[in-house]
Formats: structure tokens, C-alpha cells, sequence
């Protein structure tokens, strides 16, 4: 009887953690469902301010994720923890609240501040894409009104296993261990951009917009497990992502460690223009 129960118990336990992560990506209808149900939820707009003032969803707080840069000649560096958790902290955001992310419906930014909440450690935080007639339809209440912030203290506790430096790329581009993926689109890669004179010698194209559907959703947990065996992406190998600025980058980051659930995948923050910077080799 005990080996019984063990075993019911070790089923329910494993159909959790499936749930669990695939919850990470929250539908309209259970967003309402939520929005009822949960008085510790808080919403951010990732868009940049002019796009959040034209609509955005009830109550929502606009945290632009070009307000957590630092400013320099490398454009796209995040902020130091502490600025970044005092940015969330007066927008209403702290690392206790349950948190649901949106943009432009491209999954860009969403899934950058996601990134850089998972780096400062806050615990539960969802992704709404944004798609007007699912909207519609589960009646999310949208306004122009700017929503009154009630400032509160985000506690940050940093998770640095999920970001890399350049010197860890520069010393394991090579090891077969470590896969990394540019995230941009094909010309940048190739250098047949303004943009880009090419990519990181030894690095991987893989195009953040193949991980998502037409319409910006992220693509089924089988649809990535598909793609993640095409290009050799593997529970025990360390996979890093970049683009020019990492934004794209984070795409990778969701689809992969969140939505499959594989536990070495990183970003390098630095991306293409902190490589270029530093002199570094270019194909």
C-alpha cells in the first residue's frame, strides 16, 4: 500500500512541475480568472511610455524595459540589481507580488523583463500575450487612464546562474558542452545588416521569431521540444543566448528554461555590441 501511495504521490509531483512551468505563459481567460482572484496580482506594461498611454490594461503599471539600461556607449546593459529593484519598487512591483507581464505582442520585452525578474529572484511571474480579439473576447478592461502607483520596497535576491560575461563566452565558445545562440535575424548574423558586421566566431543562428507563432505567441512545449532537437539544445549542456542587445535574446530564455524547463540556459547581457567593444572576433 505505501509503495502504492509513493507512487500517486510521485505522479501528482511530476504533473506539478509540468503544470507549473507551462503556467508560466497565463491565457486571457485565466488572466481575468486571476485578476478576481489574486489581490497580491500586480500587471506591468513593458512598452515604452508613448504606447502605454495610448491603451493598456486596467491598473496596470508601465515599467518600459528600456528604463532598466544603463547609460553608455554599450547599449542594453541592465542596471545594477539595486537600481533595478528600486525602478520595480516605485512603479508598485516588489518580488512578493504575483506578476503578469505584457507588450506589444511580440514577446520581446515581456520576455526580457521576465529574464530580469527571474535574475532578481522574484518567484511568480506570468506572461499574457497580447492578442486583441483573445482580449476581446475574455474582456480585458483596456483605458488611457494612467494608473495611481502605490511605491512599495522589491527585496532583490540575484540569481546569477542565469547570466553570463564575456570572458565565460570567449572561453567556452568552443566546448562542446556549451551552445551559443544568436538570436538575431539572419542578415545581422551574417553582416549584411547596417546593424551588424556579423556574428561571435563559433556561435549559432537561431532566429527568436522561430520560437513564436504568426501572431507572437510563444509555440507549443512540442513544437520547442522539436526545435531544441534540431539544433542539439539538451538538458545537460549550458546554452547561452544573445542578440545585439539581448532583448531578442530572452525569447530563448522563456521558450527554453521556462516553458521546457531546462535548467542551463543563460543569457549573455553584454550580447553583440559588448563583443564588438571589446575587440573580440567576428565571422
Amino acid at each position: 500500500m505505501k509503495k502504492i501511495t509513493s507512487s500517486i504521490l510521485l505522479t501528482l509531483l511530476a504533473l506539478f512541475l509540468v503544470s507549473s512551468v507551462q503556467a508560466q505563459l497565463i491565457s486571457a481567460n485565466d488572466f481575468m480568472d486571476l485578476r478576481k482572484s489574486d489581490k497580491n496580482m500586480v500587471v506591468v506594461d513593458c512598452n515604452k511610455e508613448d504606447v502605454y498611454g495610448k491603451a493598456h490594461i486596467m491598473n496596470a503599471v508601465n515599467v518600459p524595459h528600456t528604463s532598466l539600461y544603463k547609460e553608455g556607449e554599450i547599449e542594453g546593459l541592465i542596471k545594477s540589481p539595486e537600481e533595478l529593484a528600486k525602478i520595480f519598487g516605485e512603479n508598485g512591483v516588489n518580488n512578493e507580488n504575483t506578476i503578469v507581464l505584457y507588450d506589444d505582442g511580440s514577446n520581446k520585452y515581456t520576455s526580457r523583463v521576465y529574464w530580469i525578474l527571474d535574475y532578481l529572484g522574484a518567484d511568480n511571474v506570468m506572461i499574457l500575450h497580447k492578442d486583441m480579439d483573445l482580449w476581446k473576447k475574455s474582456r480585458v478592461p483596456l483605458t488611457r487612464s494612467k494608473t495611481n502607483v502605490k511605491p512599495t520596497t522589491f527585496t532583490p535576491k540575484v540569481n546569477e546562474s542565469i547570466v553570463v560575461s564575456t570572458d565565460f563566452v570567449k572561453n567556452n565558445i568552443s566546448d562542446p558542452n556549451v551552445l551559443v545562440f544568436d538570436s538575431r535575424d539572419l542578415e545581422e548574423f551574417n553582416g549584411t545588416s547596417e546593424k551588424s558586421d556579423g556574428h561571435i566566431k563559433g556561435a549559432i543562428h537561431l532566429n527568436y521569431k522561430d520560437l513564436l507563432k504568426e501572431n507572437g505567441a510563444f509555440k507549443s512545449k512540442d513544437e520547442l521540444e522539436s526545435i531544441a532537437s534540431e539544433y542539439g539544445i539538451t538538458k545537460d549542456k549550458t546554452t547561452v543566448f544573445y542578440c545585439l542587445t539581448s532583448v531578442r535574446a530572452a525569447a530563448g530564455y522563456v521558450a527554453f528554461a521556462e516553458i521546457l524547463g531546462y535548467p542551463n540556459i543563460k543569457i549573455y547581457d553584454g550580447a553583440y555590441n559588448e563583443w564588438v567593444a571589446e575587440g573580440l572576433p567576428i565571422e
